[in-house]
């Protein structure tokens, strides 16, 4: 049998073939932990209680999820301070991609301005997701008051300053800065008085507690079409798919005006971009389905979807939109 000699130069190849080994192995390391994600529970922080519509999204979106991560997908619901107490808990969980935030125009685009001190950085301290879909919100008044149209109701307000108050889900909500940039656009003074939901926002008005009231669409369509509330319209730019009926307060006296709310998720700030783009990929492949998407459009969604670069975008343009009309209108909430 003929021996090959062990030389230093043989005794070197050797161990660059196992730096080389090692070093290949380190390489494929991330993508192997990447490939492990979930291997554990998953939560989603929502802002408000139990019935709103972000905690339906939430639950809607929780099942498939589920399903597909093989994985159980929690909805804790942390209601509180507009949205912030629930957004602190997430800017404070592990970036591992574990914890997932219902993020809002509360949380993400009016509480930066509105509020004086925040316990979280909304860019710095969360990874945006997706933005999930946009939901208008519907203008009422009790049927008692005189008034049939924005127009008139301008009308009253301009000769009542200070007296027509107006209920929301809370300060914060689209539904407030809805009534305030009313109030600035049409050169009317209006009274907020917030509530803990829309649901009792709308008891409100149907009780007489309130004069009028910007509310979600599915909470309050059931009184409009029964008579017990009357509608004057509905906020967003364009006419609502849900309701295609329903003329927009553009339209009806007040041109410009675009107020609704959103709804999309982040992960905590920090959490790897593979982990964030695997998510993107998951609820992109949920709301692909039909079953899905006619529940979610059941609470008047306008269903949308976004790379994580777009949501984060986006959420910018918006903190400075309201930054604007926070500062307009003097609104503040200690």
């Amino acid at each position: 049998m003929t021996m090959i000699p062990f030389t230093p130069d043989t005794r070197l190849s050797t161990a660059a073939a196992a730096v080389a080994a090692a070093l290949c192995a380190l390489s494929a390391a991330p993508d192997a932990f990447a490939q492990k994600f979930p291997s554990k529970p998953l939560r989603i922080l929502v802002t408000i209680g139990p019935g709103s519509v972000g905690d339906i999204i939430s639950r809607v979106m929780a099942d498939p999820l589920s399903r597909q991560m093989g994985q159980p997908v929690v909805v804790d619901n942390r209601p509180g301070a507009g949205g912030n107490v629930a957004a602190e808990v997430a800017a404070r969980s592990p970036a591992d991609g574990y914890t997932l935030f219902l993020t809002t125009i509360s949380t993400h685009g009016i509480n930066p301005s509105l509020y004086a001190k925040l316990n979280f950085d909304p860019i710095k301290d969360f990874a945006p997701i997706i933005l999930l879909a946009t939901n208008p919100n519907m203008l009422v008044v009790h049927p008692s008051m005189p008034v049939k149209n924005v127009k008139d109701l301008i009308a009253l307000a301009r000769k009542r300053p200070g007296e027509i108050t107006f209920s929301s889900a809370g300060s914060g909500t689209s539904q407030h800065m809805a009534g305030e940039l009313f109030a600035m656009m049409s050169g009317t003074k209006l009274v907020h008085v917030p509530y803990k939901s829309t649901p009792a926002s709308a008891t409100a008005v149907l009780s007489g507690e309130t004069m009028i009231a910007f509310a979600s669409v599915p909470v309050v369509l059931e009184s409009v079409k029964a008579g017990r509330l009357r509608s004057l319209g509905v906020t967003s730019a364009k006419r609502m798919a849900a309701v295609p009926e329903m003329p927009t307060l553009a339209e009806t006296g007040l041109p410009g005006f675009d107020v609704g709310g959103w709804f999309g998720f982040s992960a905590t700030g920090g959490t790897p971009e593979p982990i964030v783009a695997q998510l993107n990929g998951e609820f992109r492949k949920a709301i692909a389905d039909p079953g899905v998407r006619q529940k979610l459009m059941a609470q008047g969604m306008d269903l949308t979807e976004s790379s994580p670069a777009e949501f984060s975008a986006f959420i910018r343009s918006e903190i400075e939109r309201w930054r604007k009309v926070v500062q307009a209108t003097g609104a503040k909430v200690e």
